[in-house]
């Protein structure tokens, strides 16, 4: 689809797109039946309102109070005469308010959710009629999504359940780039005051922490220095320092065959290790209580040399903050540590193209699925995807030798962050149903700290991730019931085993413990569902 401007596509391209009279926003008589779709060619009543359930997102949030207000849907009103009711639950009430409407009859005409954590999963969502089956009408009716797909087979298997069902339209990220923003990140400036280099081993780490440790780096004559900073929190995304030891805080798999990191030998190796730092006064005392807020003042505060982070809210952000106030400051990426010199580095933070079933679906209530499956469409178009990232040319960007360029409000905003700033015209910087163009994380980590970031913990194979696996809607229960008691369990003797408040000695009495709780069977799920994702 050849790009045009608004004026040419109300003109000509939005009766290739909605053709509508029909009102679909008026949810609650005969609801959509499953599985059937009009004849294809047929072209579907025209739409002209819809309801659209979907979270606040926190940097929308912080300006605005609806999707409604920003620049992305207020073009896109205009390209496709389509009038768009939000409907957000309050920031932080997501999973609740979302338990309490997809109980109701009448449903919003669209939900926009993380549909794996629908009791059941998807799949049941769909049996239960809750959502649409999409296959057909997508073929039929979204020929720019179907496209992608059709071009990308391993996007398509993250997009569908085990039984082949597509259930909505999913947040996809568009390049490989896009895949690795979160990692080990470390005061580079401090490093250079010691006259070391960069640690790369478990050991290195060890001495250069205690260097850290032993030297008072920001010059204010007190030892307050804290040489590390990581929680349970970070195990779940950069499995930093866990993964040097070959395993992760949940399950992976090793040639195909899963099992469950925090029973096993490696994961008390570990453990051994960040004890032993606790101990020597190398990892924060307060680890297991630092929240986000705690940690930016730990940062921009001066007292932290290393932790996790993001590219764009940490080493961004930070930088950002401090340039005024403390002038040698530098934050870089560091490698994801190895045991010994030469193994092979196996876990980052890597995501998948699809990941979390993040999808816009079309609900059982709504009276007009095919129109609304053709409006979803137009985020996966040429245009779509310039809107959706950039938004409109003139007030959020502009086109400098051919390469959309975010404006200076976006670039250099008051009174907010770049992000919040972002999400006031675009979703490019936060979950939603269209592409993710890599233009965008091009200047939203513009710094070459940023960019370096991406490929420094781009690094590692991660070769024992498991794929966006699920478990069938009949296993989904089991598997809930045995993993909340498991993952409680866990994240309790987590902060034990390091403070000490439990001797390692007990690791095996742990194990025994989980054992006891039904990981085994939780495993069997796990690898039932990696063999029904590579039928796919």
């Amino acid at each position: 689809m050849k790009k045009t401007s608004g004026k040419k596509w109300a003109a000509a391209g939005a009766s290739a797109l909605l053709t509508l009279s029909v009102v679909a926003g008026c949810s609650g008589s005969s609801p959509a039946k499953q599985g059937t779709d009009k004849k294809e060619g047929q072209e579907p009543p025209k739409l002209q309102a819809l309801t659209y359930w979907v979270g606040l997102a926190s940097n929308v949030a912080a300006t605005l109070k609806s999707f409604g207000d920003m620049t992305v849907y207020q073009e896109l009103q205009k390209r496709t005469g389509v009038n768009v009711t939000f409907q957000h639950p309050p920031v932080g009430q997501e999973k609740d308010q979302f338990n309490l409407m997809i109980t109701g009859k009448d449903l919003p005409d669209v939900i926009e959710y993380g549909w794996t954590g629908y009791p059941g999963g998807p799949e049941k969502a769909i049996k239960d009629k809750k959502i649409i089956k999409l296959n057909d009408i997508i073929a039929n009716h979204a020929p720019n999504l179907k496209k992608i797909l059709d071009a990308n087979p391993d996007w398509k298997k993250q997009v569908m359940t085990d039984e082949g069902s597509i259930y909505g339209f999913p947040f996809l990220r568009g390049d490989d780039y896009l895949l690795v923003s979160n990692g080990i990140a470390l005061r580079k400036d401090w490093l250079d005051k010691l006259n070391l280099k960069m640690p790369e081993t478990i050991d290195e780490w060890y001495t250069t922490l205690t260097a850290i440790k032993k030297s008072d780096l920001n010059g204010n004559g007190k030892a307050d220095e804290i040489p590390l900073l990581i929680s349970k929190n970070d195990m779940g995304g950069s499995v930093a320092f866990l993964g040097s030891f070959g395993v992760n805080y949940d399950f992976y798999h090793v040639d195909g065959k899963v099992s469950y990191g925090p029973i096993q030998p490696e994961y008390k190796q570990f453990l051994t290790v960040m004890n032993k730092w606790y101990k020597e006064g190398l990892l924060d005392p307060d680890f297991a209580v630092t929240d986000s807020k705690l940690k930016d003042a730990k940062v921009t505060g001066n007292q932290l040399f290393a932790t996790v982070m993001s590219t764009g809210s940490g080493i961004g952000n930070y930088t950002s903050l401090v340039k005024n106030k403390i002038p040698d400051f530098k934050l870089v990426a560091a490698p994801f540590p190895v045991v010994n010199k030469g193994d092979k580095k196996l876990w980052s933070a890597r995501t998948y193209n699809f990941s979390g079933g993040v999808a816009a679906a079309i609900s059982t209530s709504n009276k007009n699925p095919e129109a609304t499956a053709k409006w979803l469409d137009y985020a996966y178009s040429d245009e779509g995807k310039m809107l959706f990232n950039f938004g409109v040319d003139g007030v959020s960007y502009k086109m400098v030798n051919g390469y959309p360029t975010y404006l200076d409000d976006i670039m250099n905003p008051k009174d907010m962050s770049m992000a919040q700033a972002m999400a006031r015209h675009v979703r490019a910087n936060f979950n939603g149903p269209f592409v993710q163009d890599k233009r965008y994380m091009e200047q939203y980590a513009a710094l070459p700290e940023q960019k370096d970031s991406i490929k420094i913990w781009s690094e590692p194979t991660d070769e024992r991730k498991l794929p966006p696996v699920t478990p069938t809607s009949d296993e989904s229960s089991k598997f809930a019931s045995i993993m909340n008691d498991v993952n409680t369990f866990k994240d309790e003797m987590f902060n034990k085993f390091i403070m000490g408040a439990e001797p390692l000695d007990n690791f095996d009495k742990y194990v025994k413990t989980i054992e006891g709780m039904g990981i085994q069977e939780a495993i069997k799920i796990e690898q039932a569902a990696l063999e029904r994702y590579k039928k796919r």
